[in-house]
């Protein structure tokens, strides 16, 4: 059984997490599924440790209308997320509320069940995520908040409540150097499309293995874009490298990224717009467990604001803070609470 994770342990473990892919297509998400029973039969999920951060309302939470509430927090393992999941648990530390922190799961899949069976109470998820992955759809919803209401609505009937989501759309894209850009004259993912056609030799790809076989991935994006990418020209390597081989521009000349990843700006990257659309919205957006809303409706109140104020700058900002500066998620998310006003130290 896995022991009781000490807040220290999980801030320095958290130091050396690197971004991951977001989770599997439907297809991997059933096969995965069938690890459950050994997944929540164990104690990985019970593991965390309780936030005992010594912080006031600010602008959130006056009043403490969570006093006297015990509420889990959880978060995926890459650092977005976990940032994401600290937010909500020192606003909800704000309000009053015992908070329980089991950020840094492995994968969706944990996260997810954890939120459906009120094994954790909330946590910040991407609604691309929620309408494919989750709930099994092939096409994504074009208006991002046309994608979040479809999932809210649909998701109901699995006991899991969706408030209304940050304008912070963490999807997919591709990136190459300054000096390919200039070089090529690429913006647009058609532009890559028209590049390859005119010059095959020009276009290598830096991507995940993941992102290398989903139908949201590099597979689908070749299709709808009529991009023929021979497989000597494209280069898989784990996710955290992608962002340093494109800056060097060696091994490929373009690689996939999160659009709210904090390297993109440390290392001078320009991302290519989807011209066509084609990646989903992932859109942040806070997930609770429907009883547990219904028990605390105070917790929409509370995170209303802050989600409002989550943009792709300031997620980039926050993400650069961790995986290029080094520091600690929990601390990120103190700062920038306490910067915005949402709480005060105490």
């Amino acid at each position: 059984m896995t022991t009781r994770l000490t807040r220290t342990r999980n801030r320095r473990e958290a130091r050396t997490r690197t971004r991951t892919a977001r989770a599997a297509r439907p297809a991997a998400a059933l096969a995965a599924l069938a690890l459950l029973p050994a997944l929540l039969g164990g104690c990985g999920l019970h593991s965390g440790s309780r936030l005992a951060d010594d912080v006031e309302p600010g602008s959130v939470g006056r009043g403490r209308p969570l006093q006297g509430a015990h509420l889990t927090v959880t978060s995926k393992e890459f650092s977005e997320s976990i940032i994401l999941g600290h937010v909500m648990g020192i606003a909800f530390e704000a309000a009053g509320a015992d908070v329980q922190d089991r950020t840094g799961i492995q994968g969706s899949i944990g996260t997810r069940e954890a939120i459906k069976s009120g094994d954790a109470d909330a946590m910040y998820e991407y609604t691309g995520t929620g309408w494919i992955t989750y709930l099994g759809h092939d096409k994504p919803v074009v208006d991002p908040y046309e994608q979040w209401k479809a999932v809210r609505d649909a998701d109901r009937r699995n006991g899991v409540a969706w408030l209304p989501p940050a304008e912070l759309d963490n999807t997919y894209a591709l990136a190459l150097n300054e000096a390919h850009a200039r070089r090529y004259g690429t913006r647009t993912l058609s532009d890559v499309a028209a590049l390859a056609k005119r010059d095959p030799e020009a276009v290598t790809v830096c991507v995940g293995n993941e992102f290398a076989v989903r139908d949201d991935g590099l597979p689908g994006m070749a299709e709808a874009y009529g991009l023929d990418l021979p497989s000597a020209r494209i280069r898989k390597m784990d996710d955290g490298i992608i962002y340093t081989q494109v800056a060097k521009g060696r091994a490929c000349a373009f690689g996939e990224v999160a659009t709210t990843d904090g390297r993109i700006p440390a290392l001078g990257l320009k991302v290519l717009e989807d011209d066509r659309h084609f990646f989903p919205n992932y859109n942040a957006a806070p997930e609770i467990h429907a009883k547990t809303l219904e028990r605390y409706p105070a917790i929409a109140d509370v995170l209303a604001p802050i989600t409002k104020k989550l943009t792709n700058e300031v997620a980039s900002r926050l993400n650069a803070r961790v995986d290029v500066d080094g520091e600690d998620p929990h601390d990120v998310a103190r700062d920038w609470l306490v910067e915005e006003g949402f709480v005060r130290n105490g």
